[in-house]
């Protein structure tokens, strides 16, 4: 008999888990969608946890991308990371 999917899938990051990483990354919220290749949106629906009132979870590669910069680890080529390197602030 094939088994069927879970329903209780592994924890995931929480909307405060996720600000909280955020934050102490020191990072706004466009920052952290820059560095996560994601519309500033789509942060601000994770750190809400609902987009138009249906949960919102936030997926395993954005949470793996997550430690990864918590780690210093700025990109990954199948072979070996390279570190993570300041971002420019542009200003007026």
């Amino acid at each position: 008999m094939a088994e069927s999917k879970s329903k209780n899938p592994a924890p995931g990051m929480t909307p405060q888990q996720f600000r909280l990483w955020r934050r102490t990354l020191g990072l706004k919220q466009k920052d952290a969608a820059d560095r996560l290749g994601l519309k500033k949106r789509m942060i601000q629906y994770y750190e809400k946890g609902n987009r138009d009132g249906r949960p919102v979870e936030i997926p395993k590669s954005i949470r793996l991308a997550c430690y990864a910069l918590s780690e210093g680890i700025g990109d990954f080529d199948g072979q070996s990371s390279m570190p993570l390197t300041p971002e420019v602030s542009e200003t007026d």
